[in-house]
């Protein structure tokens, strides 16, 4: 095993692999020969004492020791290139530079796009790029784990693993139904895929009045526009509420409503960044109005 250190440059051989899928792609797509490709990845796997791809017919998949090392790569060019963001920003005396940001749908839709009009006129020399992610298996906080993302906004169900999580506002569920129907909870109900909490969970199978529906949708958008035809009802966290149509209302569920916790999700070496902690701070300073939320008392 080489004791040496990995080199950037290894680095971004990796990433180029597993993007492009195959040794001969990555080399075409960096301008290198396929041998020095080889050799890069040879040299890596030497210091790391691990496979780090397994090569075949097919191409080039990571192997269980190369995803671990490839969300660390990324992680560390992601560092490099703040490194260099905040020389310019120390330079200058302005904020620079692009932060990724990874968000489920409804914070997207409707939480982000005043948190970024006003950051953008606070900060005209940042970049923000949104990415919209499913909150299934690895979710958001996959995406920041793996250096895909900086910043996410997700929904917190507990303390994350070797993650900087905290909680913006808490998030009721509300029930939508049909605008001007007499008696909402006669309907059927429509469901949709998401991940909840065990106490969300719990309190739906405690109501009678939910029925079982053969409407299953993977979206809560879909969900609030069949709603809005009038197919039945559907119980959504009122930020996914904040763009329902005129042709859906919204009832309260109660003192014992369930809710759900939304917040930031950020690794530490992340959290140092002038950037994004300038994007912290807005999405903090949101009015509670225009999340739909309300913050947890002490």
């Amino acid at each position: 095993m080489s004791t040496g250190d990995l080199t950037a440059g290894e680095l971004r051989i990796f990433i180029a692999i597993e993007r492009e899928g195959s040794f001969s792609a990555a080399a075409q797509k960096l301008g290198l020969t396929q041998s020095a490709v080889s050799h890069a990845v040879n040299t890596a796997e030497r210091k790391v004492g691990a496979v780090l791809f397994q090569r075949g017919r097919g191409g080039a998949q990571p192997t269980k020791a190369g995803k671990s090392v490839l969300g660390h790569a990324r992680r560390i060019l992601r560092l490099m290139d703040t490194m260099k963001q905040e020389a310019r920003t120390a330079s200058v005396g302005e904020t620079t530079g692009t932060v990724r940001v990874a968000a489920f749908r409804g914070a997207a839709f409707h939480l982000l796009p005043s948190v970024l009009g006003r950051f953008g006129r606070r900060y005209p020399r940042i970049t923000v790029d949104v990415s919209v992610v499913r909150e299934t298996e690895a979710g958001i906080p996959g995406q920041v784990r793996a250096g895909l993302a900086d910043l996410g906004v997700a929904t917190l169900f507990s303390p994350i693993e070797d993650l900087v999580s905290k909680e913006l506002f808490v998030d009721p569920y509300v029930l939508a139904y049909p605008a001007g129907h007499p008696d909402p909870r006669s309907l059927p109900t429509i469901h949709w895929n998401e991940r909840t909490s065990a106490e969300t969970e719990g309190w739906c199978a405690r109501q009678a009045w939910l029925p079982a529906s053969d409407i299953r949708v993977e979206d809560d958008s879909v969900a609030m526009s069949m709603v809005g035809h009038g197919l039945g009802t559907a119980v959504v966290p009122r930020l996914t509420f904040a763009g329902a149509s005129p042709k859906v209302a919204m009832q309260t569920l109660g003192s014992d409503a369930p809710s759900r916790s939304v917040g930031y999700v950020i690794t530490p070496e992340m959290h140092h960044s002038a950037a994004v902690r300038a994007l912290i701070a807005e999405l903090r300073a949101q009015p509670l109005s225009q999340s739909g939320g309300q913050r947890r008392r002490a």
